[in-house]
């Protein structure tokens, strides 16, 4: 009696989450300018147009991936000690670097999309999740400014002058430039202890 064959392997559902996780993925093992629908699809064994009932395009399947890792960059500063203020900034920044350097390219993923902020005209790109990560370190400025360690500052400029300081260090460590771990702390802490003296002044 002539044996059957194997039965195929059984996939699991295809869903937003498994295209978002695949993607997040490929990012990871291969770089953002290799992901495509194309390549995503054959990923998961299916075409590409079976992924349009999950995403409507290339750029909504990398706002998926985006607000994921925003948000476990969310996750990492609110692990951090509840310590005071300055403490928590410092601490914030190397957080965010440590993050950039750990997953450069899906660090490139994430500013592909702006948080949303007061003091600027909305664009329409702007992802929810990205604005968290804008407001959880802004608190701790809050945080400063009331307990008199810097002076008296519209909060979302003192947040974007820092965030701009912590983005620059981390743009220009993931560049390389040799520098081990001991010089990137030194970088960090330069930076963000010049900003905040700003701040003081």
């Amino acid at each position: 009696m002539p044996v059957p064959p194997p039965a195929p392997p059984v996939r699991e559902p295809l869903t937003r989450d498994a295209v978002v996780a695949a993607t997040r993925a490929m990012i990871l093992d291969e770089g953002l300018d290799r992901v495509s629908l194309r390549r995503v699809a054959g990923a998961l064994g299916v075409t590409a147009p079976a992924l349009y009932a999950y995403v409507t395009d290339k750029r909504d399947l990398l706002r998926g991936v985006a607000e994921l890792a925003f948000g476990e960059l969310v996750e990492r500063f609110e692990a951090l000690p509840d310590a005071d203020p300055l403490a928590r900034i410092r601490a914030q920044s190397h957080v965010y670097i440590d993050f950039a350097h750990e997953q450069p390219e899906l660090f490139r993923t994430m500013f592909l999309f702006p948080p949303e902020l007061a003091v600027s005209a909305p664009i329409g790109e702007e992802l929810p999740a990205a604005t968290r990560a804008f407001e959880v370190p802004r608190r701790a400025i809050d945080d400063a400014v009331a307990a008199g360690l810097l002076r008296d500052v519209d909060p979302v400029m003192a947040a974007l002058a820092l965030w701009t300081a912590t983005h620059g260090a981390a743009e220009v460590l993931r560049m390389g430039f040799g520098f081990d771990d001991e010089g990137r702390r030194q970088l960090v802490d330069t930076v963000i202890d010049t900003v905040i003296a700003g701040l003081r002044a």
